[in-house]
């Protein structure tokens, strides 16, 4: 295709959506002039993604009368068309039936006075994006046009240029950043079968296509990125490519590279999805490599765990290796380093270091001779000083704009065993040392990292982004018994979601729809996490009825010894399978939520209410005759109730359908479950920016339920079985169950509005 025809066919398709027919954009195409008029009126109204047809007519009539240097005022025309009330102009004098032309309700049609604020505009705004948020998490910034027309249709007089850039403003809140996918066309759909709509859709971009592919992998070590956005370059030897490319087959090796300091948080879920994914989708190879240079925060109890969590989340470690397997050869480099003037023993404090480095000073023992700094290192070694008496620090560039080139520390004294190397060694090298030496000794391809390791560290920086907390903080929170341990529910480790019920399916879903992109996310979007959760949840989990807050309910009009049997569903998606359904039993005593029965009805109540009839699913509609208080404080602690049978019932739609648990038999109590609710640990959303943090942990986070009644098929849960509470949300199995009493996580609220007692098909 020819410049020429490219131009026509970009011109044709911005004219076709703006609502012109195939005939009129292929006419206009052929006077370059209009056609020209055309496209500054589109990208001067802001509609290059489209409008409502009337509107793009006008914009056209625009074109087609009135030439740019034909009406000095044209962009003040095109702001009444996209204001649309010019539109409303002409639907008023359309439906007017007779001749009485009415000025003020003309110009009342017309918007003329209307003054929407730039707080109204906001506000509509937020409103709509709250109301679709799932789909909106779902498309992204796809969704962009959609709501440009809702906000439009409540707010027809505001300039669509304020709207789009509020919209886009709120859309970055809620989404972060656009990401590489964000920006590609959406693929023309091509004329197939489609496929049921319970079968996940492929994913319409590779996320690894921005690697180089394995035959670029010569240029492996010949670019290092640092935060601020430079680059130091450097080349390798063509004897050193030539090794590279032999050992490695030409294949793709990367690494996933912990420091076993502590539980694995969501963060390295993205780690590990760009490293063990790439390789895999590549055909190549990712080491299990734990950064064990800190002896005195690593644990076994923490390399045992993070080995564990690999498996869990579907990840096949190519070979697990430790950095301490590198010791010597590290040692060996850091003499190199100091025989070749790059390297030198310094004896700074910590505050010194950070003074000098605030001021771009050269510590005072930076020049001393290479002999000097040989014999020093070797007593640090040999054990012979004391711990932060001295460091071997790289000889870099103190005046560079990057402060990571601040001649960065590469050994410290640690008094202290290893946990895998033991007690041989009493230095031990930093993470900007030993990271790059190794990743070269394993012959690492794609040395990966997400933005925020950029800097230095391996694991604390994400999860300051995804929690608003250094990792000190956390080791903090466990130690002092603020939650119950590394894998607690309310925590983002890895450990502790998959202990509230997420899938590891849901968690590299979500992973996957952040993207592999350069853009800074600073905090994770929970809503972001929670819709992939209900996703896998809503395909896996099969329903089942538990009350959490009983209420008694007695059903006066039935036998007191009489239990009747009705079917309940575990699916809705339309399988044919006896297993789709459960047996419940339904006698005179049922149990309903508290908080479905109110003394005093409303039109927004969906609940049980005295004189009225709700269903309740899978069973009879009931009506409410009456309650029972309790003596000392008037709390209802029985209501009575009828139940209606279908032949009696009226052909009017009940408003309300509720969940239930009846007893089994009679006068015997149903299974008795507990059931923990979790909240978000901190009532701020970036704790980390508080003076006093801990005061911010919410002291409500978690709420045990110790008296909650199931259906008896529930009785069968074992540990790891995650189940839909209907309208209550998804739960999972905990640990701590016992032969005598399952205990129930909540892994995620059901939406608002499902959770209301609509009536569904029972």
């Amino acid at each position: 295709m020819s410049v020429k025809e490219e131009n026509s066919a970009n011109s044709k398709e911005l004219f076709l959506k703006i609502g012109l027919d195939e005939k009129t954009a292929t006419d206009i195409i052929r006077f370059k002039d209009k056609a020209s008029d055309l496209t500054d009126i589109i990208y001067e109204a802001g509609v290059s993604d489209g409008c409502e047809k009337t509107t793009g007519d006008l914009l056209y009539s625009v074109a087609n009368g009135f030439p740019k240097d034909a009406l000095v005022h044209r962009s003040e025309l095109i702001k009444y068309i996209m204001s649309s009330k010019i539109e409303a102009a002409f639907k008023y004098f359309k439906n007017l039936e007779s001749n009485d032309f009415n000025v003020n309700e003309f110009e009342e049609v017309c918007g003329v006075g209307v003054d929407v604020s730039a707080e109204d505009i906001e506000k509509t705004v937020s409103d709509i994006i709250e109301e679709n948020k799932n789909t909106i998490l779902q498309n992204r910034y796809r969704e962009a046009r959609k709501l440009l027309g809702d906000v439009r249709k409540k707010l027809p007089w505001v300039d669509p240029k304020i709207i789009i850039k509020v919209i886009g403003e709120k859309l970055c809140e809620v989404l972060g950043e656009k990401t590489a996918a964000d920006n590609e066309k959406p693929a023309k759909k091509k004329e197939k079968k489609e496929k049921p709509a319970s079968e996940p859709s492929e994913e319409e971009l590779n996320p690894y296509s921005i690697f180089p592919q394995p035959e670029h992998n010569k240029r492996v070590h010949t670019e290092v990125p640092f935060s601020d956005g430079s680059v130091l370059r450097y080349s390798n030897t063509r004897e050193l490519l030539d090794k590279h490319l032999k050992e490695t087959g030409g294949n793709v090796y990367t690494r996933f590279p912990p420091e076993p300091n502590g539980y694995l948080h969501i963060g390295h879920a993205k780690a590990m999805f760009v490293n063990f994914g790439l390789a895999k989708e590549r055909g190549g190879c990712c080491y299990l490599r734990f950064d064990d240079t800190n002896p005195d925060a690593e644990r076994r109890e923490y390399i045992d765990h993070i080995e564990e969590i690999v498996k869990w989340m579907g990840w096949e470690p190519f070979k697990i290796t430790y950095t301490s397997d590198y010791f010597q050869e590290l040692y060996e480099f850091a003499v190199k380093l100091i025989e070749s003037g790059h390297a030198y023993v310094d004896h700074q404090t910590k505050e010194e270091i950070k003074e000098y480095r605030e001021k771009k000073l050269n510590s005072p023992w930076r020049d001393r001779p290479i002999e000097e700094s040989l014999k020093l290192f070797e007593e640090m070694k040999r054990g012979n000083m004391k711990e932060e008496e001295a460091t071997l620090r790289m000889k870099m560039d103190m005046q560079n704009d990057n402060c990571n080139m601040y001649d960065l520390i590469a050994y410290r004294i640690k008094l202290t065993p290893h946990p895998h190397a033991g007690d041989k060694w009493f230095i031990y090298p930093s993470y900007d040392y030993a990271h790059c030496i190794v990743d070269s000794l394993e012959n690492i391809t794609h040395s990966l990292c997400t933005l925020e390791f950029e800097t230095r560290r391996a694991s604390y920086y994400w999860l300051l982004h995804s929690l608003g907390l250094y990792m000190p903080h956390l080791h903090h929170i466990v130690r002092d018994n603020h939650v119950n341990g590394w894998d607690d529910p309310r925590l983002m480790t890895l450990a502790g979601l998959r202990r509230r019920g997420v899938t590891p399916t849901a968690i590299n879903a979500f992973i996957r729809g952040l993207g592999i992109t350069r853009s800074d996310a600073s905090m994770i979007n929970v809503d972001r996490l929670e819709f992939h959760i209900k996703e896998e949840l809503g395909k896996t989990a099969p329903r089942t009825m538990v009350v959490i807050n009983p209420l008694k309910v007695v059903i006066t009009n039935m036998e007191s010894d009489k239990v009747i049997e009705f079917d309940a569903q575990r699916w809705y998606d339309g399988r044919d399978d006896p297993s789709v359904f459960y047996k419940v039993p339904f006698s005179r005593v049922v149990y309903i939520e508290r908080d479905d029965f109110r003394m005093v009805d409303s039109k927004d109540y969906y609940g049980l209410a005295p004189g009225k009839t709700v269903q309740l699913k899978y069973a009879y509609p009931i009506k409410c005759i009456g309650v029972v208080r309790a003596v000392y404080n008037e709390t209802i602690v029985e209501v009575h109730a009828e139940y209606v049978r279908a032949d009696e019932s009226t052909q009017k739609k009940l408003k309300g359908c509720l969940h239930w648990v009846a007893e089994p038999s009679p006068g015997k109590e149903p299974l008795k479950v507990e059931i923990r609710l979790f909240d978000k640990l901190f009532n701020s959303q970036n704790p980390s920016e508080l003076e006093n943090w801990l005061d911010d942990i919410n002291t409500n986070s978690r709420k045990v339920v110790s008296n909650a009644f199931a259906v008896p098929t529930l009785k069968e849960a074992v540990l790891g079985d995650k189940f839909q509470f209907e309208r209550k949300g998804y739960f999972a199995v905990d640990k701590d169950s016992t032969p005598d009493k399952l205990v129930f996580n909540r892994t995620v609220e059901m939406n608002k509005s499902s959770s209301k007692a609509r009536t569904p098909p029972v």
